[in-house]
């Protein structure tokens, strides 16, 4: 049986104490933490210290920026990468896996006017390797792992899909940098997700769950039984954590989840 988190802003309470309570009676195994810039996740140090002594468990951090470090200006992916290696620290030092992170989001898409990007595929490619491997080199020191999520073609024009990130961690060549998959994505961008899953198994380090809607699972049409049995066969080994949007109560919503994927094969 696979180990669920809930990211914290989906929780109740106050504290990470009361989300912790909640989600625990809710049969969750683990919280996601969320981390936004300017350095703030690494302002949480004390708060986080004082939850890992009351037993909280915070095995992962996602990125929550508004630019990353595949941005266009070089003095975005500078900050993006200061940020992300801060982020990096801050999770070993409360003892967790890792960090996940998008190679951008809502920068520049394909799909829509203008159509022609600011930059060519070469360049970007370069631009993304540099970027992992700096950051992979930083993971490896901290001994933690970096996880790249492929975002679906409306919101990242870079990396789509499994097969594009696993070239580019096949590159860089560190085993810190992982891919972070995420079913929302998988469904819209992969031909058969649960086939990407066996096919790019030794890239994957991390998992985020929500339904093809982008709202909880089992409020949409993902099949799940087929994803998750793909998981089950490469002997997946980490956490299913619900990043998602919450329809019906929010509460009722969220409490919902791990009792849903247990019951779809998870």
């Amino acid at each position: 049986m696979f180990k669920t988190a809930a990211q914290e802003q989906l929780l109740p309470g106050d504290t990470l104490q009361q989300k912790w309570e909640f989600a625990q009676a809710a049969g969750y195994d683990a919280i996601e933490l969320r981390a936004k810039g300017d350095l703030h996740f690494a302002s949480r140090l004390p708060e986080l210290k004082q939850a890992l002594a009351d037993g909280v468990v915070m095995p992962t951090v996602c990125v929550e920026m508004l630019h990353f470090f595949g941005a266009f200006d070089p003095d975005l992916r500078r900050d993006a990468i200061e940020q992300m290696k801060s982020q990096l620290s801050v999770i070993a030092e409360i003892g967790g896996r890792g960090a996940q992170t998008p190679a951008s989001y809502g920068m520049f898409s394909s799909r829509l006017p203008p159509f022609e990007a600011p930059r060519s595929a070469e360049e970007d490619r370069e631009v993304l390797l540099g970027g992992l491997t700096e950051l992979g080199e930083h993971a490896k020191k901290e001994g933690v792992q970096l996880y790249l999520e492929p975002l679906n073609r409306y919101e990242d024009h870079m990396v789509n899909r499994l097969e594009q990130a696993a070239e580019l961690l096949a590159t860089v060549g560190l085993d810190s940098v992982k891919i972070g998959i995420d079913s929302y994505h998988m469904n819209i961008e992969e031909a058969d997700p649960a086939a990407s899953v066996l096919k790019y198994a030794d890239y994957i380090g991390h998992a985020q769950v929500s339904d093809s809607n982008r709202f909880q699972p089992g409020a949409g049409h993902l099949d799940w039984q087929a994803w998750l049995s793909a998981l089950h066969a490469i002997s997946y080994d980490g956490y299913l954590a619900a990043e998602c949007r919450l329809t019906g109560d929010p509460v009722d919503a969220v409490r919902s989840i791990p009792g849903f994927l247990r019951g779809a094969g998870a």
